[in-house]
């Protein structure tokens, strides 16, 4: 297993920098897609261990909507972009311009919420990527509905062996009448959050 440097506080500054970035990237393509002015901010970056996952997500207990995504290209890992259902179900209503979602989900809502997840994740891929010169591609999502705990477990047990930490991104959605939190985590392939940061430490002595 890989063992990692201790994360620095201007690392975990760049990261958000970053991923604001991303998120700015985001908000454009989900205003092409829902025609409604959704915000996102990024106020948390965390390097956490593996096993505390479940509870940065709201939870052992907490139902999540879950969305597994394997990233290739120049730094390779997995990410999973998580919120609670209601989080899930609040977007929902923003996408289908009012109406509830159904209960359970049905195949619609499943398909929409893949393809926010996907706009969300190659958002943040394309901007950590196009910053630090290293070419990330996601998978298509495999979708999970069930406790936190559950998710984690189903979606990254296989990767228990191969990584003990991950990069948990909150990121904040506002509407107008609503505000509702989700989460990124990437989850890296052994040296690939060094890859990271090595790339984040050279663009910090150019500036």
């Amino acid at each position: 297993m890989a063992t990692f440097h201790p994360i620095e506080e201007r690392e975990l500054d760049a990261l958000r920098e970053i991923s604001n970035i991303g998120a700015g990237h985001a908000v454009t393509a989900l205003h092409q897609m829902t025609r409604r002015v959704i915000t996102l901010e990024v106020p948390a970056v965390n390097l956490v261990p593996f096993s505390e996952v479940a509870h940065r997500l709201g939870g052992l207990e907490e139902e999540v909507v879950g969305l597994f995504f394997r990233v290739y290209g120049g730094s390779r890992g997995n990410m999973l972009v998580v919120m609670s259902r209601t989080s899930a179900e609040h977007l929902l209503t923003v996408l289908f311009d009012g109406d509830g979602p159904k209960r359970p989900l049905g195949d619609m809502e499943i398909s929409a919420l893949k393809e926010v997840g996907n706009i969300l994740t190659s958002s943040y891929l394309t901007a950590i990527g196009s910053l630090l010169k290293i070419p990330l591609i996601p998978s298509i999502p495999a979708f999970s509905m069930d406790m936190a705990q559950a998710v984690v477990d189903l979606l990254l047990i296989e990767l228990a062996e191969v990584t003990h930490q991950a990069l948990v991104i909150q990121t904040d959605f506002a509407t107008r009448d609503k505000t509702f939190t989700g989460h990124f985590c990437l989850l890296p392939d052994p040296g690939s959050i060094e890859t990271i940061l090595t790339a984040i430490d050279r663009l910090q002595k150019k500036g």
